[in-house]
């Protein structure tokens, strides 16, 4: 079975907007982030398991706002309370994934098909971010990760690096095409580059 990506038919490789007489540095960079694992975790509420007991690939789950904890083979984003996004490049952490977190106190739903994600990088990243969602960016810091609506579609970023400025931006995969036509658009004041 091939694996059809969520913007293969919009992100195109070039350099676009004001990025004439402009050094690469100087660019936003905006790439497809594909085949990662996206697993979200939800502890039932009346599970006797304490969160802080748990270890998962050596990494101790948050549950405190807006909370990032990582390492080098996965992402564990705060989404709500007792419930956290997984994001990996090891496809084969699904199966520790299932046997760390068990049924009868977790709900552990596959979302790495349902969803669009694109990374955006760049000295401009926070002022796209502003154009099109109501969050004081100013705040967000690496390891920090907000849910909200970017022109009215929901989406979650999770802010990976603070110099130069990077995150990655997850949406639904049903809107993976429109969020990215408005990040896009949101970034032809700067020039940007799709690799």
């Amino acid at each position: 079975m091939t694996v059809i990506s969520a913007l293969q038919n919009v992100h195109v490789q070039g350099s676009f907007g004001n990025f004439e007489n402009k050094s690469e540095n100087d660019l936003l960079k905006i790439k497809e982030l594909k085949n990662l694992l996206i697993v979200q975790v939800v502890q039932y509420r009346n599970s006797s398991i304490k969160i802080a007991d748990i270890n998962f690939n050596n990494l101790k789950f948050l549950n405190h706002s807006q909370t990032v904890v990582s390492n080098e083979n996965v992402r564990v984003l705060w989404n709500s309370p007792n419930n956290w996004l997984l994001i990996s490049n090891k496809k084969e952490l699904l199966k520790e994934i299932y046997s760390t977190f068990n049924t009868n106190d977790f709900a552990v739903t596959d979302l790495s098909h349902s969803k669009a994600t694109i990374e955006l990088e760049g000295p401009y990243v926070k002022e796209v971010l502003k154009k099109g969602c109501p969050f004081n960016f100013n705040i967000l810091t690496k390891n920090t990760s907000i849910n909200s609506a970017y022109n009215g579609i929901s989406f979650i970023v999770d802010m990976i690096e603070d110099e130069p400025e990077k995150v990655r931006i997850f949406s639904l995969r049903s809107f993976g095409e429109s969020l990215y036509h408005s990040i896009t658009d949101a970034s032809l004041e700067f020039g940007y580059k799709c690799n």
